[in-house]
């Protein structure tokens, strides 16, 4: 059995402006399965999605500032001129710049017009193949548990494992991959972003939940 890494669900005060913005970063529509929620996915999505699906839901809470940040998205570039525009284009809908101790680096770190922050990288072949999202982005303690740990639930290659960063990929080699960089100082206890996954189909959600606890998932309470 594994699960299948589905999307990227961001909270947001106002998740109808949040998912527009990220539409037109991403060139996805918008729709919504209810109010408080915006799916953003390719034009054409089908459900249930393919093993490169992995999507970004928008969802509105009361005070998503209280909580902080932990998992980020990386967008992929074509040149340094694909990068300097998409940077523009990125602004010019509401992204703003963003200092989060990154310093010198060659890669610009913006945040969307509520506060997420994510990364738009220089060119880097490694994910010429990925389309526009590049990666998402875990900070933790300790890379090589996490890339075991999400090896084992969704089934995904681990292509590189350190103390302090681990890649995985889907095992077809499609999509974006899945990053875990090590960062000290206390593990935040939420997140304005977090990882949905999908059991397979005809395959039980609970069986699902038990086998994530015996690898070391614990419940957690996010209200």
């Amino acid at each position: 059995m594994a699960l299948q890494f589905v999307q990227v669900n961001i909270k947001a005060r106002d998740d109808v402006a949040v998912g527009r913005f990220w539409a037109e970063a991403l060139g996805w529509g918008v729709s919504s399965e209810g109010p408080g929620v915006a799916n953003v996915e390719p034009v054409g999505f089908d459900w249930p999605p393919g093993p490169s699906a992995v999507y970004v839901d928008v969802v509105a809470v009361p005070d998503p500032e209280t909580v902080r940040y932990r998992v980020h998205l990386d967008l992929a570039t074509e040149s340094a001129a694909h990068q300097a525009e998409l940077v523009e284009r990125l602004k010019g809908l509401g992204a703003t710049p963003a200092d989060i101790g990154q310093g010198e680096v060659p890669w610009e770190v913006l945040a969307d017009p509520e506060g997420n922050v994510f990364c738009v990288l220089e060119p880097r072949e490694i994910y010429r193949d990925t389309g526009r999202i590049a990666a998402v982005v875990v900070d933790c303690a300790d890379p090589r548990a996490m890339a075991r740990f999400w090896g084992e639930a969704i089934g995904w290659t681990v292509h590189e494992a350190t103390g302090d960063f681990a890649r995985l990929r889907h095992p077809e080699g499609v999509g974006p991959y899945l990053e875990f960089s090590r960062v000290s100082g206390p593990p935040a206890v939420c997140s304005l972003t977090h990882i949905d996954v999908l059991p397979g189909v005809g395959d039980d959600q609970m069986a699902e939940v038990d086998r994530l606890l015996a690898l070391g998932a614990t419940h957690a309470d996010v209200d």
